[in-house]
């Protein structure tokens, strides 16, 4: 799932009400690891719905009981009661406001500094040996996004690949979908900025009958900060 096909779909939305298919979810999931734009999506939704759970929670306890009716209200009616509408609209100022004085700003300059050009630090894993008894070095800057050149062993029997950056812990990082056909040429990986030096390990699994993996290559390599 690309960019395009998730905001077509309303993944997001879909994601965070649990009405996704497996299938679906599964290449959202795998998606918004590698895309900003809508991981920031789901985290903020994430968070409005927590903070509408602790406040619906809080109504039920704070209102007053009443008599039992025999029929159930419309949801309109249940939103326009004053023990609800008010602490949702509480929270609704909140989010709007932290959006309008921390959130905007921070992401324009964020957008800001993508559609610069820039010079980012890169290093070669294609004479690093697949299985890690050679390792290079990059220096770079703490916080500071690089680049990883790689060639991927591409196999007939893998319909695609799958990227995962193993931190300095061996735990993964984030993990990258790489289309069958993009490994014909040498890939150019963009790694978000880290703030741990130390040695980290780029490993590629084939991906065959949709879900089955298997690594065909580890790249080690260490980050160091000027």
């Amino acid at each position: 799932m690309d960019h395009d096909q998730a905001t077509r779909l309303m993944a997001t939305e879909q994601y965070l009400l649990g009405e996704l298919t497996p299938g679906l979810q599964e290449e959202f999931e795998e998606h918004f690891f590698g895309c900003q734009e809508c991981a920031l999506d789901v985290r903020t939704g994430a968070a409005l719905l927590e903070h509408s759970k602790v406040v619906f929670s809080a109504s039920e306890v704070a209102a007053p009981s009443a008599p039992e009716v025999s029929r159930r209200p419309a949801w309109w009616q249940l939103w326009s009661r004053p023990a609800i509408a008010a602490p949702v609209m509480a929270v609704l100022v909140v989010v709007i406001g932290y959006q309008n004085l921390a959130m905007f700003p921070k992401l324009k300059s964020a957008m800001a500094v993508v559609n610069s050009p820039q010079i980012l630090p890169a290093i070669s894993l294609i004479n690093v040996t697949t299985r890690g008894s050679s390792k290079a070095v990059l220096r770079g800057r703490r916080g500071e996004p690089f680049l990883l050149f790689v060639d991927v062993p591409a196999e007939s029997r893998f319909s695609s690949y799958v990227a995962e950056l193993h931190g300095t812990t061996g735990n993964p990082e984030w993990s990258l979908s790489i289309a069958g056909d993009l490994t014909k040429d040498t890939l150019s990986i963009r790694v978000p900025g880290q703030n741990t030096a130390g040695v980290y390990t780029l490993v590629v699994s084939g991906v065959s009958g949709g879900k089955q993996q298997s690594e065909i290559g580890r790249y080690p390599f260490e980050l160091q900060f000027q």
